[in-house]
């Protein structure tokens, strides 16, 4: 391999391009697993049980990582975490593209879990230390901009699959193999890349002088409520807001669809151009008036059955949910390192997991209207959470 350009730092534009391929192959490999689990189910003649525990197995080992991760980050700097991330994540894509047998499956689950949840970390530990060098000489912050890019991949792992199989016309298994290959080939190019241009990071220490521990902070685990109500959001709204408007409107699906993609085109839009209202409002603010959009975009899909309402509805949920979590995790790693990091992801991580489920049981319960008010709730609870762990307008960002 060649040697690598050593002379960047974190302060260089080669830095940015480096988190930027780094969150994009991250979601370029999730989105294309996501698209393809459908084409798997039926390849496999997968129960729904063992796909729950495909995704309790891929969670678990998503968890368990991250907490490696972050600490390791710390104590060695998040490149190595970073380019070691991206090797599971490599196997992740062969895994899926060939998978005869669900043992196979749930071996490549196991590898996704790894990667993604190390990589998770590590990239947005090292995302921090380049936003911080960029904040340091006046510059805008970029977090948000990253967490777009991790989008943008995602939608492009999803669109891929979509293409292939209904444009050039390949059959779903044909398709689902071609693009996890090919998604699994271009991480060679990656490491490459990443190996040539992601920076080295300082080590973060979390110990005094006399040698003790210092205390993970308390606004850590307020960050993990927010990250929580931001899980639980993005989450619902990924998996529900398709079925909420088929459901309430009898529209066939296809139409219904529509909601997801005003749903994931405003993430994506409010998340490559977030960064400016960082400048202008500050995190703090920034967050709670994205709670409170989000909010009322749930509260609007819980209360009216019209089709242009429920699409503005979820497109406000796209817009406000799309800024908490950037931000959330630009605080914890500011004043956390790699270690306040891994305890803020778990919480949104575990959440956007679990939450789906548990809005299921409620959608039974009670129905999907009423239910699609409770992340709302949530999200109204986190407005004054906000105001006591993110930093106001006047402080340092």
């Amino acid at each position: 391999m060649p040697e690598r350009i050593s002379h960047h730092g974190v302060d260089s534009p080669t830095a940015v391009v480096a988190v930027v391929v780094l969150f994009a192959y991250n979601g370029l490999i999730f989105g294309t697993y996501a698209a393809a689990i459908s084409t798997l189910k039926q390849r496999l003649g997968l129960s729904p049980i063992q796909l729950a525990a495909l995704f309790i197995v891929t969670g678990i080992a998503a968890v368990s990582a991250m907490q490696v991760s972050g600490r390791l980050a710390d104590r060695f700097g998040a490149r190595r975490l970073c380019l070691i991330g991206l090797l599971p994540l490599m196997a992740a894509g062969v895994g899926y593209g060939l998978a005869p047998s669900y043992g196979w499956l749930i071996a490549t689950g196991i590898s996704l879990g790894l990667g993604n949840g190390g990589i998770d970390v590590a990239m947005n530990a090292l995302a921090v230390q380049v936003e911080a060098a960029r904040l340091a000489t006046g510059r805008r912050p970029i977090m948000s901009f990253f967490h777009g890019t991790w989008a943008v991949g995602t939608f492009a792992g999803a669109l891929a699959i979509a293409f292939v199989g209904s444009v050039i016309g390949l059959a779903p298994d044909r398709a689902v193999t071609s693009c996890a290959l090919t998604a699994a080939g271009l991480g060679v190019a990656v490491v490459v890349v990443a190996f040539l241009v992601t920076p080295e990071t300082a080590p973060v220490a979390h110990v005094t002088a006399s040698g003790q521990t210092v205390p993970l902070p308390k606004a850590a685990y307020l960050l993990g409520g927010l990250a929580i109500a931001s899980g639980l959001a993005e989450g619902t709204a990924s998996d529900w807001s398709g079925n909420q408007v088929q459901t309430v409107t009898g529209l066939p699906s296809t139409t219904a669809a529509w909601a997801v993609t005003a749903l994931m085109a405003c993430m994506v839009i409010i998340r490559l151009t977030g960064d400016r209202l960082v400048s202008a409002w500050g995190r703090r603010r920034l967050v709670q008036v994205g709670a409170l959009c989000a909010a009322i975009g749930f509260l609007t899909a819980s209360l009216t059955a019209s089709f242009p309402l429920l699409i503005v509805g979820w497109s406000l949920v796209g817009l406000g949910a799309g800024v908490i979590a950037p931000q959330i995790y630009a605080t914890a790693g500011h004043f956390g390192g790699g270690r306040g990091l891994a305890v803020v992801v778990t919480f949104g991580y575990a959440t956007s997991l679990a939450g789906p489920a548990l809005i299921g049981g409620l959608v039974h319960a009670i129905g999907i209207g009423p239910t699609m008010a409770v992340p709302a709730v949530l999200l109204l609870i986190g407005l004054p959470v906000a105001r006591l762990a993110l930093p106001d307008r006047s402080a340092p960002q």
